[in-house]
């Protein structure tokens, strides 16, 4: 099976919408269920055989590398590349490019830092291989499309259309939207300007389309949330921590817990048992 080797982790963001919570630490490096939330999401891209990734940072930049090091921790090789001014998404991808040693037509998985997804990373790039595709996106679904950018399919997958953040019924052609995680041909990477600001999503994908590329659609609906707000980010590590959202490093630690010998009572035979919470008054 055809596997991307290598990965770009866009974690540049500020986190507006979250602060108090990023005034001082990334949004990517905010715990989540007892470890920064990229730690969940370097583990999913190493669960599906990525083994170089390259971090595009930005805002608190300082912070990453002393926490996750040269990634052999994780099993990966880790690189951190620091944009000088912000350059948006498809530029701080093209501004990393220089770091990747994948051929030019070898896929690279590239994501958001700040979604949460039970995505098969596998099938993605498997969907990439067989159709084919110059870019191949994740798509998932959603029920009020209004707040995303909406990308429309073919019958064979292959997207027809970028429209950003529909607000009337007659715009809302579809409910799949883009979910933030992306496989490139290694050679497109190099077609997106440099040295300036660019989004992926505004800019390149509609200009790649517009050119007769082909861009595939991968539709995904397993698990997928955007931690953009504080309610969300809560609401993503409770699902980390119960299970719902599937999270190697979760089970990691769920397994090494269950194989702990219970720690022995620390009550005295004369101490009275502690009630549950639940009979507590």
């Amino acid at each position: 099976m055809t596997e991307a080797k290598e990965a770009i982790l866009l974690v540049g963001g500020k986190g507006t919408r979250l602060r108090p919570l990023t005034v001082h630490t990334p949004k990517p490096m905010v715990p989540a269920a007892g470890v920064p939330f990229l730690t969940h999401q370097l583990a999913r891209a190493r669960a599906a055989g990525v083994e170089h990734i390259v971090l595009a940072t930005s805002y608190l930049a300082e912070v990453f590398e002393p926490h996750f090091g040269d990634g052999s921790s994780l099993g990966l090789s880790i690189e951190y590349v620091t944009e000088r001014e912000p350059l948006g998404t498809g530029g701080a991808i093209r501004n990393v490019a220089s770091r990747l040693t994948s051929g030019p037509d070898e896929p690279v998985l590239i994501f958001n830092g700040d979604i949460l997804t039970g995505l098969d990373i596998r099938a993605l790039v498997t969907s990439h291989a067989t159709s084919g595709a110059d870019v191949s996106l994740h798509l998932t679904r959603v029920e009020d499309p209004r707040a995303f950018g909406l990308v429309p399919t073919d019958g064979t997958g292959r997207v027809t259309a970028f429209l950003e953040k529909p607000q009337t019924p007659e715009e809302i052609v579809t409910d799949q939207i883009n979910a933030g995680a992306y496989i490139f041909r290694r050679s497109v990477i190099d077609t997106i300007p440099a040295d300036r600001p660019v989004s992926v999503e505004r800019e390149t994908f509609p200009g790649l389309l517009a050119s007769g590329a082909h861009l595939q659609g991968m539709v995904d609906s397993t698990y997928w949330l955007d931690l953009g707000t504080p309610q969300a980010f809560v609401r993503g590590s409770a699902d980390l921590v119960l299970g719902r959202a599937p999270s190697p490093r979760s089970r990691a630690a769920a397994a090494t817990a269950s194989s702990c010998p219970p720690r022995p009572s620390r009550r005295t035979p004369n101490s009275p048992a502690v009630r549950s919470s639940a009979n507590a008054r």
